[in-house]
């Protein structure tokens, strides 16, 4: 059994307070997107949102945090709390992801506590897979009021898929694309005419 949530509690400041998860990239929101691809991954599928009216058509279940105004960090508790088996976490706002990178993910944290990508920006906790032994750590984080995600990786075994294993999934740079700002946002656009889409990967 796999779980996934669909993280999509930000405020999005930088969009002016837009919902990113229904922006419209290629004729779909990104959300349909997602849950397109989602359904062909994991079993479960659940969408964290303090908002949870807005996602009432989803056709999954929608919950609010267990922890309310502890960002990303506190939406992943509550995902974990929802479950014992492993939870594979994607922000609302990235377009692009297929099934056989997300697929690999999961794989990948078969042997770790956390599997997370890193390119050159950085880390991406916010597409990776969290397995149930994360949800103490992350209790003790929340409850000291320390909620970056990234400062959690030195309490636990983390499993880095690097950029040369990103490589084969990402042909065209757009796989990790998450939409913070406009200029995101037309980026995503532009990618539209890819030579195959995400849920056929």
């Amino acid at each position: 059994m796999s779980t996934a949530a669909i993280l999509a509690g930000g405020r999005a400041r930088r969009m002016g307070g837009l919902d990113k998860s229904h922006l419209v990239i290629d004729g779909r929101t990104i959300l349909d997107r997602q849950l397109r691809v989602l359904h062909d991954v994991v079993d479960h599928v659940v969408i964290v949102s303090s908002d949870t009216a807005r996602f009432a058509e989803a056709g999954v279940p929608v919950v609010s945090d267990v922890i309310p105004g502890a960002g990303a960090l506190g939406g992943i508790y509550t995902a974990l709390t929802l479950t014992q088996t492993p939870v594979l976490v994607l922000a609302c706002d990235m377009p692009y992801l297929t099934a056989s990178f997300l697929r690999h993910v999961i794989a990948s944290a078969r042997d770790a506590d956390i599997a997370v990508p890193r390119t050159a920006d950085g880390y991406h906790p916010l597409c990776a897979c969290y397995r149930p032994s994360c949800a103490d750590p992350i209790r003790k984080r929340l409850d000291a009021g320390t909620l970056k995600v990234i400062d959690l990786f030195g309490d636990l075994h983390v499993r880095t898929i690097d950029p040369a294993e990103i490589a084969p999934f990402d042909p065209d740079g757009l796989l990790l694309l998450n939409i913070n700002t406009p200029d995101d946002a037309i980026r995503a656009e532009r990618g539209r005419d890819r030579a195959h889409s995400p849920q056929s990967s």
